[in-house]
């Protein structure tokens, strides 16, 4: 389409140019504004970039443009217009970021020097067995029951439903800090988060997923991505840190990074050990 999507360049470095994918589906590079503690100092240049629907980028009302294919075309586009390739061009996706990374490797690995998956399995049907079977079990089962109420009536939009998830859910598995102390760039993202997009692809549930991106499995597919490839599991991750461990096994040039203190946002609640392996990746491809 005729759509404008928005980025913003931090740096220079002609061999080393990470281009940042954002979770949701919707949400927003906010989030990434902690790599701006790190990523300049260690000489690497990054960019910024909103997808289609988000933030600073067109909001198109089409529920049509909200596919996966499309998504990676869209990064194929970007990746022309800031004239990056396999020279110097790694890509960084975290969470939904993840998937759309992986689909982009498959597609395109030709342009690609390396690649990072940040918090993301490579199958949703074994996230939701994760959630369903490790994490649900360890949670406060009073609230869970509540939780799941107010899934079956659908009723999302409930102050309720949020006020069970944040400090029964998210401060155990999304960001591990009290909620009142979350870093401002996390609480612009997910005010922004746009649902017209996050729906209908992720579902409206926060422990599942039941959108378009219910089915996806690309486990199968790990090994035929050849270039060098860091996957980064968490300790306390809504991902299966064992499940990010095997996927780095199965992949051609995998290597995996482990936050022991991490949760699903591991670059602020395990900064040090997810950026030091990071930047360490980055350094030895290059």
């Amino acid at each position: 389409g005729t759509f404008n999507v928005w980025t913003k360049r931090v740096g220079n470095n002609p061999t080393i140019k990470v281009l940042l994918l954002h979770g949701g589906p919707g949400a927003t590079h906010e989030y990434f504004e902690a790599f701006d503690s790190f990523f300049p100092g260690a000489g690497i240049e990054y960019y910024y970039y909103d997808q289609l629907g988000s933030a600073f980028s067109d909001q198109p009302n089409d529920p049509d443009l909200w596919e996966i294919a499309r998504f990676v075309e869209e990064v194929e586009q970007v990746r022309q217009a800031l004239h990056l390739d396999s020279r110097n061009f790694y890509l960084l996706g975290h969470s939904w970021g993840g998937i759309l990374a992986i689909e982009y490797g498959l597609k395109y690995q030709q342009y690609l020097k390396g690649m990072v998956i940040s918090n993301m399995m490579a199958s949703i049907p074994a996230y939701v067995e994760y959630a369903e079977k490790v994490l649900m079990p360890a949670m406060n089962q009073a609230a869970l029951a509540e939780i799941k109420q107010l899934e079956a009536k659908e009723d999302y939009s409930n102050p309720r439903y949020m006020e069970l998830l944040v400090p029964h859910y998210y401060v155990d598995h999304i960001l591990r800090m009290p909620p009142d102390e979350w870093p401002d760039p996390v609480n612009r993202a997910f005010a922004r988060i746009n649902n017209d997009v996050y729906i209908p692809m992720q579902g409206p549930s926060e422990m599942g997923a039941s959108g378009k991106l219910e089915k996806w499995d690309r486990t199968a597919d790990l090994g035929q991505i050849n270039v060098p490839t860091l996957t980064i599991g968490g300790q306390y991750d809504t991902m299966d840190p064992k499940h990010m461990e095997k996927m780095a096994a199965l992949l051609a040039k995998g290597r995996y990074l482990y936050c022991p203190n991490g949760s699903h946002m591991a670059m602020y609640d395990d900064q040090e050990t997810y950026f030091d392996g990071l930047i360490e990746f980055i350094r030895d491809v290059d």
